[in-house]
C-alpha cells in the first residue's frame, strides 16, 4: 500500500522503519499490526520509563553506590538525549516533555506537602522532598500525546475555539490543587469536557487511507477494522469497569445479576481471552467471506 498523498510527519528513521515493516505487512491484518506498532512507538518513552521503574523496584539493592531515584532520573535524561541524537524524537516533542516535566514536578511538590503521598527513598536529585525523576512520569504522558498526533498525522475537526478549550483545561489543573480545600469538581469537569469535545472528530492515518474516530470508535475507512476496534473497546471497557468501586456499585455486584454484568475482579487473563476470541471470530468471518467469493 503506498505511503501516500499527504506530507510525511515522520522522522527519517521512522520513515525507514515504516518502509521496512510495510514490506512484510499487507491487507487488513498488516494494517492492524501496523496500528499497534505505531501506538507502541508513540509511547516508547513512557514504556521505557515504566519498565525502568518496575525493574528497579524488584532488582535494586540499597548497597549499590547510586540511589534508585537518582538512577531513574539519570536514565530518563540519558534516554531523552539518545532519542534526540538518534532521531527518535523531534525538538518540539523534547520541549513538550520539558514543559510537562516542570509542571509535573510542581504538582508533585504540592501533593507531597499536602500529605497525599511521599518519596521515602533517599536520593541526591531531590528537591523539596520530591525526586526529580517524578516529573518524567508526567512528561511520558506528554511525550505520548505529542508523538501519537505526529505519527498518525492526526487532525481534529471541528476543534473548539482556543478560549473554550483553555477554560476547562485550567479548571482541571486548578481542581488538582483546590479539591484539598474545596469540593472536588472532577466529575463535573469530566462532563464539561465530554460536552465540549463531543462533536470533535479525530482524523488519522495508519498508512495510505485516512480514518475517522470519535471517542475511540472507528467509523471510517476499513469496515473490518471498525468492527474489530468496536469489539475490543467494548470488551476491554467491560473488564476495566471492574476497577471502578463505589458503595452503590459494590452493593450491586453482590446480587447475581449485578455480579454477572459488572464482574468482581480485574484480570489480565480475561483481557487476553477477549483479544483471542475477537481475533478468532474475525479470522473465521474472513475465511467465510473468502470461501463465498471463491464460489462460481
Amino acid at each position: 500500500m503506498p505511503a501516500t498523498e499527504t506530507r510525511s510527519t515522520q522522522t527519517s528513521l521512522e520513515d525507514r522503519l515504516g518502509r521496512w515493516v510495510r514490506r512484510y505487512l499487507h491487507g487488513f491484518w498488516g494494517m492492524f499490526v501496523l496500528f499497534v506498532l505505531k501506538q507502541g512507538w508513540a509511547c516508547l518513552f513512557g514504556g521505557l520509563l515504566l519498565g525502568a521503574i518496575l525493574a528497579s523496584h524488584y532488582l535494586w539493592s540499597p548497597d549499590w553506590p547510586i540511589h534508585r531515584y537518582d538512577a531513574l532520573f539519570i536514565f530518563a535524561l540519558v534516554t531523552q538525549a539518545l532519542f534526540l541524537l538518534c532521531g527518535l524524537e523531534t525538538r518540539q516533542e523534547a520541549m513538550i516533555i520539558l514543559v510537562f516535566h516542570l509542571t509535573g514536578t510542581a504538582m508533585e511538590w504540592f501533593k507531597v506537602s499536602a500529605g497525599s503521598w511521599a518519596y521515602p527513598e533517599p536520593g541526591f536529585f531531590k528537591l523539596m522532598h520530591v525526586s526529580l525523576f517524578s516529573g518524567f512520569m508526567y512528561a511520558s504522558v506528554g511525550s505520548y500525546m505529542a508523538r501519537v498526533i505526529r505519527v498518525f498525522d492526526m487532525s481534529f475537526v471541528p476543534y473548539p475555539r482556543f478560549a473554550l478549550s483553555l477554560t476547562p483545561a485550567l479548571a482541571i489543573y486548578a481542581n488538582f490543587f483546590t479539591h484539598h480545600f474545596l469540593p472536588d469538581l472532577r466529575w463535573g469537569l469530566v462532563l464539561a469536557t465530554l460536552v465540549l469535545y463531543g462533536r470533535c472528530w479525530i482524523r488519522y492515518r495508519i498508512v495510505g487511507a485516512h480514518f475517522w474516530c470519535l471517542a475511540a470508535f472507528v467509523v471510517g475507512g476499513d469496515r473490518q477494522l471498525s468492527r474489530l476496534t468496536l469489539a475490543m473497546f467494548g470488551c476491554f471497557a467491560s473488564e476495566a469497569l471492574k476497577l471502578v468501586h463505589s458503595a452503590s456499585l459494590d452493593a450491586l455486584r453482590k446480587t447475581a445479576a449485578g455480579g454477572f454484568l459488572l464482574g468482581h475482579a480485574f484480570s489480565w487473563y480475561d483481557m487476553a481471552a477477549y483479544l483471542a476470541g475477537i481475533i478468532l471470530m474475525e479470522f473465521a468471518s474472513a475465511t467465510s467471506r473468502m470461501k463465498r467469493r471463491s464460489r462460481p
